[in-house]
């Protein structure tokens, strides 16, 4: 598959290791023990190729696909109209079907307005083809105990792809947050966990 310049062809804890032990973030959590929010929010992109848009992000349809169509890097902004709390931000990649179109380092952000976002993970991916759950708090192990963050607006930042590929395919994208409050009682206003120690060690994954 040519993706140059050219023209486009066609659980518990003890049982997660940490994660500077994965290439690809695997979440203890079952699904169906988070709720899906991404309903919620407004999507867009930074480009789009026609017939590839925002709408094959969100169709449950591992069979479509957003594709760029414009320079790295590629960006999928989910703004909410309130402060939400995510726990993980999951992607469907397919490198057996998609080649140099495939993600191999994605970068998530947060916070509340595209001035003030900062860095949440960097994760980097070895051709992939299923989904990629990438967990946000900032603890060294991912629990049902880790803190989500909480923002209004999250980014999912494509920085480069596999074999130099130029533009993107991403075909599904979820978002996670808990399906019941974590911390009721935390009055807390920092709820991005940028600073622990823990975070600045892990925070890119390889």
């Amino acid at each position: 598959m040519n993706n140059g310049g050219g023209p486009d062809e066609g659980d518990e804890d003890s049982e997660f290791s940490t994660r500077r032990e994965r290439k690809m973030i695997k979440s203890p959590f079952k699904h169906e023990e988070l709720r899906e929010i991404g309903s919620m929010a407004t999507w867009s992109l930074s480009s789009w190729k026609p017939g590839n848009g925002v709408e094959n992000l969100r169709d449950e349809n591992n069979m479509t696909y957003w594709q760029s169509d414009g320079t790295q890097p590629h960006l999928i902004n989910i703004q909410f109209p309130k402060k939400v709390y995510v726990t993980q931000i999951s992607l469907y990649v397919d490198y057996k079907n998609d080649e140099s179109y495939t993600p191999n380092k994605i970068t998530i952000k947060a916070g509340t307005t595209f001035s003030d976002l900062q860095d949440l993970r960097t994760v980097e991916l070895s051709e992939p083809s299923n989904w990629v759950d990438i967990q946000l708090s900032g603890d060294l192990l991912l629990s049902r105990r880790s803190r989500p963050v909480g923002a209004y607006l999250f980014q999912v930042m494509i920085k480069s792809n596999h074999q130099n590929g130029k533009d993107t395919h991403i075909r599904q994208v979820k978002v996670f947050a808990p399906k019941l409050p974590i911390f009721p009682d935390d009055d807390s206003d920092d709820e991005i966990p940028f600073s622990t120690p823990e975070f600045e060690f892990y925070a890119t994954i390889r």
